[in-house]
């Protein structure tokens, strides 16, 4: 992947956090509860999309939405940190920036800075049924606390990809 074309998608993940993680009525465009979510955004991408599970990671959905990309669409998934924040104070709030890759050639995981955000991204090859994909995590976090986010990520990545186990075999009548 050419350096300019990862710094640009990098950019406009963290520019998409910047602009919709403050947004208190509207941060996302589908919320966590539409069961359409997944399926919405895997149409839109045309790639498959799943909604990560990061509570063990203290974040829960809020939602997604689709954005444009470089050469196509692009989306992101928020989500915020579980409870309540203190009074006065706005939620804390990371974004998973996904994008199909264009060359689809892996990257192992990096780490940048954004402005004041912190940024964490990769990109995972094609596989069966799953074509190369980008994925750029972003906040305000210590990069320890994006690094262990990504880690979440790319192990449910890990699990929806395996092959399903086999039947067990089937018992002899007696």
């Amino acid at each position: 992947m050419a350096q300019a074309d990862r710094a640009g998608w990098v950019q406009r993940a963290a520019v998409a956090h910047s602009v919709y993680v403050p947004e208190v009525r509207h941060p996302v465009e589908v919320t966590a509860q539409e069961d359409h979510l997944a399926r919405w955004l895997t149409k839109r991408l045309d790639m498959p999309v799943k909604l990560y599970d990061l509570r063990a990671q203290g974040f829960e959905l809020v939602g997604g939405r689709l954005l444009p990309d470089a050469k196509g669409p692009s989306g992101q998934l928020m989500y915020q940190a579980i409870g309540q924040p203190p009074s006065g104070q706005a939620p804390v709030r990371v974004t998973v920036y996904l994008r199909k890759s264009e060359d689809g050639a892996p990257v192992d995981l990096r780490y940048e800075k954004q402005g004041a955000n912190s940024v964490v991204y990769w990109v995972e090859g094609a596989s069966p049924g799953h074509p190369a994909c980008g994925y750029a995590i972003v906040g305000d976090l210590p990069k320890e606390q994006l690094l262990t986010l990504a880690e979440a990520i790319e192990r449910q990545e890990d699990e929806s990809e395996a092959p399903a186990a086999p039947p067990p075999a089937a018992k002899p009548v007696s």
